[in-house]
């Protein structure tokens, strides 16, 4: 029941993450908003968990898992009847900061308590069944959102959240102990100023730098700036400082499993949330898919994650884990190779295949990635490296989006341009008589659908760049397995056998 408990909790904050995305254009018009201004739903909501999440490890430490996790759910539900009752952008965006700063602590504090609450033999299942909220939520939203805005209203696609908050809410309340508060760890007021004010910044900076056109604003370049000074001051002030004072513990980075684990959530936050970011967009701008039809095709990527999910859990304690993790990055890859040899005439079964196909390489790699990142941490830290850990996979993410949508703009431009160059009268193509009288250049119809067909291709030559660029980043990690220690079934290791004469 905890499980199921927690489980409804995550689901629901991974979705909406992603489920209001779809829903923009109605909002837009329900409340009279800009282009510019209605992206500050989506941007106001990632910036403050963003910088919420770090506060998970403190407060915890501070008031116990079980009033957190209750607080958040509860707040996280109101905040969500608000945006659903919103009648103006100013109280939506109000809205969805809240939204940020409870929702911030659910995913971390899920896999905290279920870490907890099971032995280390069974933590493989665990994770199986964490991962299956955490990385289905965001695929699963888009398709959700859009049933709900066209089935009733883009406000159903808040109000979905109290059935299911509620739920949650009373199976914590009722299943979960409460453990009482260690009250070790000191508020760190500068620590989290400077770390708060670098993550809001770099946030916004990937968030609107498109939209921005880059280092051609003044806005970014206050942004960088920004992040630049606040992380030296961050890094210098937590290097400095006693691990029980300080805000973020350093003691985590000593972990080479947890390093190592860092580094790949943040690969695999940027390149499963890019290409979950650019399949949409082609679908419905290039082979003019309905919303609801880009759904159906893009959900079975969730499907073959969750069945991945919970038959690597089983083989946890089995299989090496840096096998399965190889496997994992291995099958993603293949299915990117396939993404990268697209074109313009593409059945509903190659856009299903190959998200499947990446939708197990990602469940092979997460299970064992989320067991061998915490195998060797001792149970005090997991608050902090639980809210570390997922603050780097949203990170990875946002740069994984914004990176894939600028080259995407810029890539086809360029082939555009290229493109362009090799059309003259010379080709063969316009001794065709039907060729030659639909792209008559002589009548601006023939001239605006010539240049319409160049766009559609340049977009999707624009496209398999990214797709291919997502297949090299891939492909470049998977040496780092190496540097992996499958965890012990021995003690503590020194790191954990330290702790306490460290924190003395």
């Amino acid at each position: 029941m905890i499980t199921l408990s927690i489980m409804l909790a995550t689901i629901m904050q991974t979705l909406d993450s992603t489920i209001a995305n779809v829903a923009l254009p109605h909002m837009q018009g329900s409340l009279s908003a800009s282009q510019d201004q209605i992206a500050w739903v989506l941007t106001a909501y990632i910036v403050a968990a963003a910088i919420a999440t770090p506060l998970t490890g403190w407060m915890v430490d501070r008031f116990g898992q079980k009033t957190i996790f209750l607080a958040s759910i509860g707040g996280f539900t109101l905040a969500s009847i608000l945006c659903g009752m919103s009648n103006t952008l100013a109280e939506i965006v109000a809205a969805r900061l809240l939204q940020g700063v409870f929702g911030a602590a659910l995913v971390p504090l899920s896999q905290m308590v279920l870490l907890d609450i099971n032995p280390r033999e069974k933590q493989g299942s665990t994770m199986a069944i964490w991962g299956v909220g955490v990385m289905v939520g965001p695929i699963l939203g888009p398709t959700l959102g859009g049933w709900l805005t066209d089935a009733y209203s883009w406000r159903w696609v808040f109000f979905i959240n109290v059935p299911i908050g509620l739920l949650a809410i009373y199976g914590m309340w009722k299943y979960i102990r409460p453990v009482p508060a260690a009250r070790r760890m000191r508020f760190d007021t500068f620590g989290f100023a400077t770390l708060s004010l670098g993550i809001g910044a770099v946030q916004l900076m990937l968030d609107r730098g498109q939209q921005n056109d880059w280092f051609s604003s003044t806005e970014t370049w206050i942004e960088m700036i920004v992040l630049i000074v606040m992380s030296t001051y961050f890094i210098a002030h937590t290097l400095l400082t006693p691990a029980h004072k300080s805000f973020v513990d350093f003691r985590l980075f000593r972990n080479q499993n947890y390093i190592t684990g860092i580094v790949f959530i943040f690969i695999m936050g940027l390149v499963l949330y890019a290409t979950r970011a650019l399949l949409p967009t082609m679908l419905e701008t290039l082979l003019d898919y309905p919303v609801a039809t880009t759904g159906l095709v893009t959900a079975p990527s969730g499907l073959g994650t969750m069945i991945a999910m919970l038959i690597v859990g089983r083989l946890i304690g089995k299989v090496d884990l840096r096998l399965m993790l190889f496997l994992g990055f291995a099958i993603s890859a293949v299915a990117l190779w396939q993404m990268g040899h697209y074109s313009l005439q593409l059945s509903p079964g190659d856009i299903v295949w190959p998200g499947v196909i990446q939708g197990i390489g990602v469940g092979l790699v997460f299970v064992p990635l989320s067991a061998a990142t915490f195998a060797t941490l001792h149970p005090e830290m997991r608050a902090q490296g639980t809210a570390l850990f997922s603050l780097v996979r949203n990170i990875g993410s946002s740069i994984g989006i914004s990176l894939v949508q600028t080259l995407l703009v810029r890539n086809t431009v360029i082939a555009h341009a290229e493109l362009t160059e090799r059309i003259t009268y010379a080709s063969p193509a316009w001794q065709n008589p039907a060729v030659a009288h639909a792209y008559d250049l002589s009548t601006p119809g023939g001239v605006a659908f010539l240049d319409g067909s160049i766009t559609q291709q340049a977009a999707m030559i624009a496209y398999i760049d990214d797709f291919w660029l997502m297949l090299f980043l891939t492909l470049a990690v998977m040496p780092l397995i190496l540097l992996i220690r499958p965890p012990s079934r021995s003690k503590p290791t020194d790191i954990e056998g330290d702790l306490n004469t460290v924190m003395d």
